[in-house]
């Protein structure tokens, strides 16, 4: 019988490669240990030994193995996941035409293909980053110093410390076989912003943001990010997210009202979304005056042919109101003000009551501090739900509210359509005291970003170039492990830390962990001679 410590020279070469990119020795070992406990003796000695196991897939490429092997697994888990979620998705919405569709070929779909990209970026990362640190390694050498000598700028870059995850960010461009314009898009505008958002943070270290102001943070972005939000979701709502446009409905009872419950069934009525488009025409027609019927009863309706929808609100308005966005807003109400009390009044109530349930939903997570601290935990939850109660209702009036005080301010010729991005940066103002919530800041400035992009596109002002978003994911990518080698403290969030390690191969590890712990063994060792 052959040794366990020499491999099987009567296997296949092309079972040793199949048995390689599968399992590794560590884990054929822990599979092995499983094994041993569960199984019948009699299998157990049909199993080779770790040892065994080791002498076969043994060889000189490990790294090249352990990337095939990732790259696959990515595959296969990732086709598997996009599988199940189409059937389950298929199931809910209860859709038997998937089965009708003419069947396109395996290679070609889009969950394939997407898989394929993955599982490649993956691969092509590790090579990537192998390759340059190879040869980042061999130009520092005694023997490419004539080399370095006859090209000092390029020596200079490849020999940086960033070189290798600037090199390696290339497998981004795989990206493209992907055929989803919508995932690229996201992709895109995701690692922009995060890379950026690093980019701050390692800034913010150096010292750069030492003497900053304290009303300087990243709520910020919120006036920004609700400036375009607002202003796309009542000139070009395709181009929003949909819930942004439910969320700012549902919490516009007093500005933007269902229909009565005693109005006649055949009286019409203009639905939610009519009355906000009716607000658009409105700007568009630079914000008429408002002739009231009720003082004129027998003039022709005074309304516009593109406005006629609306007369059921403004017909029976309040005779003082001089503007027709008043009047179309706040019908009951002359003054702007009473019509912002109002709102307040109206939204508060129910919009405490889904977050009360939706706090102590989450609050679950942490049971036991709930239980120990009772007192504690209950006047955080209720300052929480306090907090973002008012920051809401005041940011939806504002939103609203706002396009009255324009109309006092500014003639009806100024800014007739820019006054939403004037209305959506003061309802980003009170999330000034949502305190440590940059996650959210930045989930509304990229949706922000993507309505901009998609708005701009729509209306022939941005035409792109094609592969700009792959261009703009390599650059981010390169950006963020320039800042993982440098600094890895400044990319904030533990998991994105192991993810971008386990991509250069690294192993699921945390750099600042591991920098920390080498730091204290270095400590150590330093302490050690001077006891002894």
């Amino acid at each position: 019988m052959a040794s366990d410590s020499t491999p099987n020279t009567d296997l296949h070469p092309g079972v040793r490669n199949a048995l390689r990119i599968s399992l590794s020795a560590k884990e054929y070992r822990l599979l092995h240990e499983y094994a041993i406990r569960r199984t019948p003796s009699a299998i157990q000695n049909k199993l080779p030994t770790p040892s065994r196991f080791e002498a076969i897939v043994r060889s000189k490429y490990k790294y090249n193995d352990a990337a095939v092997r990732a790259s696959l697994r990515v595959f296969l888990l990732s086709s598997s996941l996009l599988k199940l979620v189409d059937v389950v998705v298929g199931r809910i919405r209860g859709d038997l035409s998937t089965k009708k569709a003419p069947r396109t070929s395996f290679v070609r779909s889009p969950n394939f293909r997407l898989s394929a990209s993955l599982s490649l970026i993956l691969l092509f990362h590790r090579f990537l980053y192998r390759f340059f640190v190879r040869l980042r390694a061999n130009l520092r050498t005694d023997d490419a110093r004539p080399f370095r000598d006859r090209n000092p700028r390029i020596s200079k870059a490849l020999t940086s410390r960033c070189a290798p995850a600037v090199g390696a960010s290339i497998a981004g461009f795989a990206l493209g076989i992907c055929p989803q314009n919508q995932l690229r898009l996201s992709a895109a505008i995701y690692t922009a912003t995060r890379s950026l958002e690093f980019l701050f943070n390692s800034l913010d270290e150096k010292g750069w943001f030492e003497n900053r102001p304290r009303w300087f943070g990243s709520w910020l972005l919120m006036p920004v990010a609700c400036a375009q939000l607002f202003h796309a979701f009542v000139f070009d709502r395709e181009t929003t997210p949909k819930w942004f446009g439910n969320v700012v409905l549902r919490l516009s009872p007093s500005y933007v009202r269902d229909r009565p419950d005693s109005l006649p069934l055949n009286v019409p009525w203009p639905g939610k979304e009519s009355v906000v488009d009716s607000l658009a025409n409105i700007a568009n027609l630079r914000w008429p005056a408002f002739a009231s019927p009720i003082l004129h009863p027998g003039s022709p309706n005074p309304l516009p042919s593109s406005l006629t929808s609306i007369s059921p609100i403004t017909g029976p308005a309040h005779p003082a109101i001089s503007s027709l966005s008043c009047a179309l807003l706040h019908p009951s109400s002359p003054s702007c003000g009473t019509a912002f009390l109002h709102h307040i009044l109206l939204s508060v109530p129910p919009l405490a009551r889904f977050l009360t349930t939706v706090t102590l939903a989450l609050s679950l997570r942490n049971i036991k501090s709930l239980v120990s601290e009772p007192i504690t935990s209950i006047n955080k939850l209720s300052k929480q739900i306090i907090t973002l109660t008012a920051i809401l209702s005041a940011a939806v009036g504002s939103a609203w509210g706002s396009l009255c005080l324009w109309n006092s301010l500014l003639p009806r010729s100024v800014l007739p359509q820019k006054r939403f991005f004037l209305s959506g940066a003061l309802a980003g103002l009170p999330f000034a005291f949502l305190g440590n919530s940059r996650s959210i800041f930045m989930y509304f400035f990229r949706a922000a970003v993507d309505s901009a992009w998609k708005t701009n596109v729509k209306r022939g002002l941005w035409k792109g170039w094609k592969g700009g978003d792959l261009c703009i994911v390599v650059l981010a990518w390169a950006l963020m492990g320039a800042i993982l080698e440098s600094r890895p403290s400044a990319v904030q969030g533990k998991s994105v830390r192991k993810a971008l390690a386990w991509m250069k191969g690294d192993g699921f590890i945390d750099p600042v962990d591991a920098a920390a712990r080498k730091r204290a063994k270095k400590a150590a060792a330093q302490k050690r001679p001077e006891n002894e």
